[in-house]
């Protein structure tokens, strides 16, 4: 990215900031009570999530009792949205979620989002099924379609009954709200923001290398925000890659992620040390002014300009479901 592109991309995530001052898209605003964790709104769904959450996958790697301590202290303090996906560590991500959810009233403190993975009438039933049973409720407050990573999972979702079904399961009262996700291509993200359907979220990776390659902020995340959908950040360290590989704090790597125009930032927590750093990161939350922006951007062009510390985006990476699906 040239200074010009720069200067550039630095003026819409200010505009961003501005016309979300302006109404309620985006500034963080303090939760009640003593956990001090900023909320903001989900898109025009009337709900506020924390401005950090906790991610399904990494949470199923951990030791279950380590795990279910880790949740239950992310919700004392305040951090409540949470993230799973059916296929996650074969299942076993959504079990140890819904045990820790399942005593002390928990699972009413937490907005829970999972994905499915199937695209099909069917398949999506029987997935949902399997997740409400793991999670041990009856009811999601977030369903999202996982990995829209192909050019054509836009067109079999709609054509082949997934969002038929979703739509359904909603009118039953099993799913609140429904939305999407993926990490391979922005287009294929802007594919299915061009479907007629409203989404209510849209999951996506966020982080300061993502500025130079296949940008979903410059290009995914207006289109959300002009539209008030709800837009959830991930990958706001490139797997480890951007504080490894570039000498960038991951705190600083979570405050540009939280400083663009999105309602919450899934991170990737497996152990107290994560949990702890991650709650400071969303209470000590200040945005970053324009020039330290621009100095992120500087400091990573050269590294973030063919997306190879992006390897969700440049290699085979991402579910084998999926893989399948798609006969690779």
């Amino acid at each position: 990215m040239n200074r010009s592109d720069r200067r550039a991309f630095l003026k819409d995530v200010v505009a961003s900031l501005a016309v979300a001052a302006a109404g309620s898209n985006v500034l963080a605003e303090q939760q009640d009570g003593p956990a001090g964790i900023p909320t903001r709104p989900l898109g025009k769904t009337g709900q506020r999530v924390s401005i950090v959450g906790l991610g399904g996958y990494h949470i199923g790697t951990a030791e279950e009792r380590e795990a279910i301590w880790i949740m239950h202290r992310a919700i004392d303090e305040g951090m409540t949205f949470f993230d799973n996906s059916w296929d996650y560590n074969g299942g076993r991500s959504e079990e140890v979620m819904g045990k820790a959810l399942s005593t002390g009233g928990r699972r009413q403190k937490v907005f829970l989002m999972t994905k499915v993975c199937s695209r099909e009438y069917d398949g999506v039933k029987e997935q949902l099924e399997e997740s409400l049973r793991r999670l041990q409720t009856d009811y999601l407050d977030l369903w999202q379609f996982h990995e829209i990573n192909w050019d054509v999972d836009p067109d079999w979702i709609f054509d082949r009954g997934a969002l038929k079904y979703a739509l359904e399961a909603q009118q039953a009262g099993k799913v609140r709200y429904i939305g999407f996700t993926g990490h391979k291509d922005a287009a294929h993200h802007l594919k299915m923001l061009g479907k007629p359907y409203e989404w209510a979220s849209v999951q996506m990776p966020i982080n300061v290398l993502d500025a130079h390659y296949r940008s979903f902020q410059k290009k995914v995340l207006a289109e959300c925000n002009r539209r008030n959908i709800g837009a959830i950040g991930m990958k706001s360290l490139s797997g480890g890659l951007i504080p490894d590989e570039l000498g960038i704090s991951a705190a600083t790597c979570r405050r540009f992620s939280l400083s663009l125009p999105i309602s919450t930032l899934v991170c990737g927590i497996s152990s107290r040390e994560n949990l702890e750093q991650d709650l400071a990161a969303a209470r000590d939350f200040k945005p970053l002014d324009e020039a330290d922006v621009d100095s992120l951007l500087t400091e990573t062009a050269a590294a973030g300009k063919d997306g190879k510390l992006e390897r969700y985006k440049t290699t085979r990476y991402g579910s084998a479901y999926h893989f399948r699906q798609h006969g690779e």
